[in-house]
C-alpha cells in the first residue's frame, strides 16, 4: 500500500518527518536576533557581558570565582529538574534496546540531550540528516547524570543543545555533576581532586 490509497503507478511521495516541519519554525543560530532575559534587562540572553576573571583586581577573583560557581549550580539544578529530549543511537544499549545517541569527544563520551523539539531539530539540519525520523525518549536530567552516565561504563557527561554553539551547555564527568565514583577528577579514595 503507499501513500495514494494503494495505487503503484502514480509518483511515490516520501512522507514528510516532523522534524522538518519543527526545522522550518527556528533559524539558524547566527540569524538569531538576541533575545532579552527577563532577569537581567539590556543584556544579551546567553552572553556574558563581564570582564575576564583574570583582568580584575586579585582581590575581587576569588569572589567573581564563587559568583560563577554560584551561577553554574544554579544552571546545573536547572537541569537536573527539567525534562529533555535524549535521541536513540543506532547502536544496542542496556537489555537489547536502542541506546542513546552519544558523541565521544577528546575521550569523554558525552549523551546528547535537547530541550525541546525545535533545538533537536537544528541539530539535524547540521547532520544534513533533518528528513530522517528521529526517535527520542523524554528523561529527566537528574536520571541522566544520576544514571545513564555511570551505565556508560566509560567517562562521559551530557551535551545540550549542542548544534546552538553558545546557547549549548556541556555537563563535564566531574565532582559536583555526575556521582562521585564516575567523576574524572575524583582521587581513588581520597576524595581529593587530581
Amino acid at each position: 500500500m503507499s501513500e495514494h490509497g494503494g495505487a503503484v503507478d502514480g509518483p511515490q511521495r516520501i512522507p514528510r518527518s516532523r522534524i522538518a516541519d519543527y526545522a522550518e519554525m527556528t533559524k539558524v543560530p547566527d540569524e538569531r536576533e538576541p533575545v532579552v532575559s527577563p532577569q537581567k534587562h539590556g543584556e544579551e540572553q546567553g552572553r556574558d557581558q563581564r570582564p575576564p576573571v583574570d583582568s580584575q583586581e586579585p582581590g575581587r577573583e576569588a569572589s567573581v570565582v564563587a559568583a560563577r560557581k554560584r551561577e553554574f549550580a544554579v544552571l546545573l539544578g536547572e537541569f537536573r529538574r527539567t525534562p529533555v529530549l535524549v535521541p536513540l543511537g543506532d547502536g544496542p544499549g542496556p537489555e537489547g534496546e536502542r541506546g542513546l545517541l552519544t558523541a565521544d569527544f577528546g575521550g569523554v563520551r558525552f549523551i546528547l540531550a535537547f530541550s525541546d523539539e525545535q533545538a533537536l531539530a537544528r541539530y539535524a539540519i547540521v547532520r544534513g540528516e533533518a528528513a530522517r525520523e528521529w526517535s527520542y525518549q523524554t528523561v529527566l536530567g537528574a536520571r541522566l547524570l544520576d544514571v545513564a552516565v555511570p551505565a556508560a561504563g566509560v567517562p562521559c557527561g551530557v551535551a545540550l543543545d549542542c548544534a546552538d554553539g553558545e546557547e549549548g551547555m556541556v555537563f563535564p564527568p566531574v565532582r559536583g555533576i555526575v556521582p562521585d565514583e564516575v567523576a574524572v577528577d575524583f582521587g581513588s579514595g581520597t576524595g581529593d581532586a587530581e
